[in-house]
């Protein structure tokens, strides 16, 4: 079992670092994911973290990354919702680190 030590918390992880339970995210969980993945947060990245846990509570899944980028476009704007600002924000992979940080599940198109 992978754990995430914060203060006084434990937060289980699955092998691959993603929230066996997304109830138990918070900010100070996202900067410590991020951490984990040398990955300073900037204000950038939170529009896309937030963008993402209101994507999956509203609709209840995960969009494969064509969808992703057409959402963040929708929403954000056309100079967010492409994949060359998305890979800048992420650059081992928009979808799988934006939903790693937002504390949700991994995106089944995602290996």
């Amino acid at each position: 079992m992978v754990t995430l030590k914060l203060k006084e918390q434990s937060i289980v992880l699955t092998e691959e670092g993603f929230l066996h339970d997304f109830r138990a995210w918070d900010e100070s969980v996202a900067i410590a994911l991020a951490r984990r993945e040398g990955l300073v947060l900037s204000e950038a990245h939170w529009e896309i973290i937030r963008f993402m846990r209101a994507y999956y509570l509203r609709f209840q899944h995960l969009p494969n990354m064509r969808m992703f980028v057409k959402a963040v476009a929708q929403t954000l704007g056309h100079e967010k919702g492409n994949s060359g600002y998305l890979h800048r924000l992420f650059p081992k992979g928009p979808l799988h680190y934006a939903c790693k940080l937002a504390g949700l599940p991994k995106p089944p198109y995602c290996l």
